[in-house]
C-alpha cells in the first residue's frame, strides 16, 4: 500500500506530540512533612498569574526503574566551570541532593520570559549562602537575605534567598523582592490548584495557561518546520493544556490534557487526533514506510499508537480532550540513538 500525504501527515503530527512529551521531560533534566504535603506548600507559593508551571518529584522518580533510562536518554551534558565550582564549595549535587522543584513562567505580551523556581533538596545553607556572598552580593530585605549571582559573567543575574533550610526560591527578575517575598494574582489560584489536584501523584508535570485564541506554544515549537494550521487553530482555542508523565514500570506513561469552554472545539480537537492515530497506523504500515524508518523506531510508535487513548471529558463548566499514551524501551533507545528524525542511512 501507497502512504498517503495524509498518512506522513500523521506520523509528523505523531512526532510533535512525542516531542512534547519528551520537552516536558527534558526541560528538567538540568522535611518534616510528608511529600504531598511539601508537593502542595511548593505550588502555592509560586506567583499567582504564571503562563506555565513545570513540576518534578525528583525524589519519587528515583524510586522508579525508568529514572535511570530517562537520564541515560537525556543528552549529555558536561558540567560547566560554575557548577564544578559550586559543587566543590558547597557539596551539594543536583542529581542526590535534589528531592523536587517547581518552576513558574511568567511572560506579558512580548516581553522576555522570566522564571521563579522553588527546590527541595539536601542543602547545607552554610556553605552555599558563604559561597553566594563571596561569589556575588547580599541584601535584606523585609529582614530576608537575598543573593544575587552572575554566573559566569554572562551579564544575567539570578537571584535567590531561603525560604528554610530545605528549600530554596530563585528567581531571573531583578524585581525579585515582589515575587520571592509576596504573592500577586489576575487569574484565581483556586483555577490553578484545581489543575494541580487533577495531578496528585504525578512526579512530572508541565501546566500552560494561554488565552483563548492566542497562538500555542505548543504549535510555534512544532519541530522541522512542519506546521499544521488545523491543530495550531485547535490547539490556540484551549485555556487550559497540561502534560504529566508517570512511570509504570519500564515504560512512561504519558497524558496530555486539553481544556476550554467550548464543546465544538473539544469535539474538533477529539476527532482530528483520532484521525492522526488512524493516519499514523497506516503510514507505519506502508511498504515504503517500512524502508525508509528504522524498525526500532516504527516498533516504538507502533506500541505507542497501540496504546493510545483518546476521549473527551465534561467537567461542568469547561471541556477537555485527554490523550494517554505509553513511551516504551523502544521508542526512548531510538530517541537516544539519534534514529527519530532521520530515516536509514541513504535513503
Amino acid at each position: 500500500m501507497k502512504i498517503t500525504n495524509k498518512g506522513k501527515t500523521g506520523l509528523k503530527i505523531l512526532v510533535i506530540l512525542c516531542v512534547f512529551a519528551g520537552a516536558a521531560f527534558a526541560y528538567f533534566h538540568w522535611s518534616g512533612e510528608d511529600a504531598v504535603g511539601a508537593r502542595e506548600e511548593m505550588l502555592s507559593r509560586l506567583p499567582g498569574d504564571p503562563t506555565a508551571v513545570i513540576f518534578v518529584d525528583v525524589a519519587q522518580l528515583r524510586t522508579s526503574p525508568l529514572l535511570e533510562q530517562l537520564f541515560s536518554w537525556a543528552p549529555q551534558v558536561a558540567p560547566d566551570a560554575d557548577y564544578t565550582q559550586f559543587v566543590q564549595a558547597t557539596g551539594f549535587h543536583y542529581e542526590k541532593d535534589l528531592e523536587r522543584a517547581a518552576i513558574a513562567v511568567m511572560r506579558q505580551g512580548n516581553n522576555a520570559a522570566t522564571y521563579v523556581a522553588i527546590a527541595d533538596g539536601k542543602f547545607d545553607r552554610k556553605k552555599i549562602e558563604a559561597y553566594a556572598a563571596s561569589s556575588g552580593r547580599k541584601e535584606t530585605v523585609s529582614g530576608r537575605a537575598i543573593f544575587a549571582l552572575n554566573m559566569g559573567g554572562r551579564g544575567k543575574t539570578s537571584f535567590f534567598t531561603f525560604l528554610r533550610d530545605d528549600r530554596i526560591a530563585w528567581t531571573d527578575d531583578p524585581s525579585y523582592a515582589a515575587i520571592l517575598l509576596q504573592r500577586t494574582a489576575t487569574v484565581s489560584p483556586e483555577e490553578w490548584r484545581e489543575h494541580f489536584r487533577r495531578l496528585a501523584g504525578t512526579p512530572l508535570f508541565v501546566v500552560l495557561r494561554q488565552d483563548s485564541g492566542s497562538p500555542s506554544p505548543l504549535a510555534e515549537q512544532a519541530p522541522g518546520g512542519f506546521q499544521s494550521p488545523q491543530l495550531a487553530a485547535l490547539l490556540g482555542q484551549l485555556q487550559w493544556i497540561s502534560i504529566a508523565g508517570k512511570p509504570d514500570g519500564n515504560l512512561l506513561r504519558v497524558v496530555v490534557d486539553g481544556e476550554c469552554l467550548s464543546e465544538q472545539t473539544i469535539k474538533q480537537l477529539n476527532d482530528f487526533l483520532k484521525g492522526v492515530v488512524v493516519l499514523a497506523q497506516m503510514g507505519l504500515s506502508d511498504a515504503k514506510t517500512r524502508k525508509q524508518l528504522d524498525p526500532q523506531l516504527r516498533e516504538g510508535y507502533l506500541e505507542l499508537l497501540q496504546s493510545a487513548d483518546i476521549e473527551k471529558m465534561d467537567r461542568g463548566s469547561s471541556k477537555s480532550v485527554r490523550v494517554v499514551f505509553d513511551v516504551t524501551p523502544k521508542l526512548m533507545e531510538a530517541a537516544r540513538s539519534g534514529a527519530i528524525g532521520a530515516g536509514k542511512s541513504g535513503k
